[in-house]
């Protein structure tokens, strides 16, 4: 039975959730981390902005269990959405502030959700874009929705209907009367969190619902020991906030662990490929956190943009996302960390909550091989299994990856459709969670993902993951991203188009 509950024994004697203790301890927490985005945002500004806000929106008719869509730009005010939401027991679900209006009113309406929290508009890469227009046509085809929250990003006015709510900062038009103190609400350890949205295979998203004590705590332990993160370092995730990494590795689990954690805004390349580097050196960061496709993007510049900045505060870096092919690798590792940082390639998803698979924690020294994840986390379970749902044992060997026990940080269910949960992630094989991945255990038991078991070419019985094609593909100098297609072939299943060159002999090359 994959159910967990996790309680808490005080000194008085009685059993409090973790949840209930975490709601006494938001104070404290806020207190003792830092957000640094453009600026230096004080603790106790952002511990006030989270209150205040929590109770404008209770003022205006949120409670506790309701469904808040937020759609905002990386930045302290959406953070203090995220843990406004929390503090009074409401459900946040952000969607990525890149996402089209179709997107964002599909999961609003499968939410179910009555306000949305946005900006009047973002700012990346050096050019702005409107997030407030996007939103109004979300809500055309959104009934439900009762109030607009329009956070101020830029100087920039944008048109204000009889929905919206401002939540200008400098003005305090709406915030200046609310109370600076917010009681956090108690929850019980298995009420919701968050929810957030990912892709499924059938095209319509999932709503993925991560519930408070479990997550939290996993989130916490994660960020604490695969990152080796010690009280007062500075951890540098530059993950959007629209996506899980952002939740559990810029927000929550260093927020928990007292962190100095850094808000990232921008893009690798702007103004310049040195942007994180830069970064590094002007924050003095010591764990780095980022995805394989942006360390491939990097790589195909000049060191010089690496090395001209001092980044000998890191001492962890470490990959999300993907499996981080062997070139990106040895670059992230030989160039920006001079051979010195252990890299971490973390394997995990949305629906774990946290880092499952990853080469940390290990005993001091221990081996960590490029590109492979490795060791299994405190208390995860992997296992392969074949074809006809047998378990695999044994070392050098190939299959699909589950994991067999329940986790703390492991999601409950979908959102509004409990048996699409079952069966997308236990029915496949029967007592296993189903990760959709394909992994092989090397001869000495460490794990090595190879991609998604449905992106996998059969060519003449041969399964090949499309993940160890790209790798290849992606170490040829002029390839800078490539993504694999198996195509049918009449003989082989999958295979080689006719005429075309060896290098696509099993795939459709795909590059910019």
């Amino acid at each position: 039975s994959f159910t967990c509950t996790f309680l808490w024994r005080t000194k008085a004697g009685f059993e409090e959730t973790i949840t209930d203790l975490l709601s006494h301890l938001h104070s404290f927490l806020l207190f003792s981390c830092m957000f640094i985005s453009v600026k230096h945002s004080n603790l106790r500004e952002l511990l006030e902005m989270t209150c205040r806000l929590a109770n404008t929106l209770k003022s205006y008719g949120v409670q506790r269990g309701e469904r808040v869509a937020i759609y905002m730009p990386v930045s302290p005010m959406a953070v203090a959405a995220m843990m406004a939401c929390a503090r009074i027991g409401a459900v946040h679900n952000v969607v990525f502030a890149g996402f089209s209006s179709e997107a964002l009113a599909g999961r609003i309406q499968d939410a179910q959700c009555k306000f949305v929290i946005t900006c009047n508009q973002g700012v990346r890469g050096g050019r702005i874009f409107d997030l407030k227009s996007t939103v109004d046509k979300a809500v055309k085809s959104c009934p439900s929705i009762q109030h607009v929250f329009v956070a101020k990003r830029t100087n920039n006015s944008v048109p204000m209907g009889k929905l919206d709510i401002s939540l200008d900062e400098v003005t305090h038009t709406v915030m200046a009367g609310q109370s600076s103190v917010c009681a956090p609400e108690p929850m019980d350890s298995e009420e919701m969190l968050f929810m957030l949205y990912t892709s499924g295979s059938t095209g319509k998203p999932k709503g993925i619902v991560h519930t408070q004590a479990g997550y939290l705590l996993y989130a916490s332990l994660t960020h604490q020991y695969v990152f080796d993160y010690t009280p007062g370092d500075v951890f540098g995730c530059v993950a959007d906030i629209g996506w899980i990494t952002g939740h559990s590795y810029v927000v929550y689990g260093p927020l928990c662990n007292g962190a100095t954690s850094v808000l990232f805004e921008s893009t690798p390349v702007y103004p310049h490929p040195g942007r994180y580097w830069e970064t590094v050196q002007r924050l003095r960061i010591n764990q780095f956190y980022g995805a394989p496709t942006a360390i491939r993007l990097l790589l195909k510049h000049e060191e010089n943009w690496v090395k001209k900045y001092d980044r000998s505060s890191l001492k962890t870096l470490a990959s999300v996302g993907e499996p981080i092919n062997q070139e990106a690798w040895e670059w992230f590792y030989n160039v920006v960390g001079d051979g010195r940082c252990p890299l971490v390639d973390t394997w995990w998803q949305t629906e774990t909550g946290g880092v499952c698979i990853a080469p940390l924690p290990a005993e001091p020294g221990a081996e960590i091989r490029p590109a492979m994840a490795m060791r299994p986390f405190f208390g995860i379970q992997p296992a392969l299994l074949g074809e006809k749902g047998q378990i695999i044992t044994g070392n050098d060997v190939s299959g699909a990856l589950c994991i067999s026990k329940p986790w703390p940080g492991m999601a409950r269910t979908i959102f509004g459709d409990h048996q699409r949960f079952v069966d997308a992630y236990f029915k496949p094989y029967q007592g296993q969670y189903f990760s959709g991945d394909g992994a092989y255990r090397t001869e000495d038991g460490y794990y090595q993902i190879t991609g998604r078991m449905d992106d996998v070419i059969n060519i003449s019985g041969h399964r090949l993951g499309t993940a160890e094609i790209e790798d290849a593909l992606d170490n040829h100098p002029d390839v800078p991203e490539s993504a694999v297609i198996g195509i049918p072939h009449e003989i082989k299943g999958e295979g080689e188009a006719p005429d075309q060159p060896s290098i696509c002999s099993s795939s459709h090359l795909f590059h910019s």
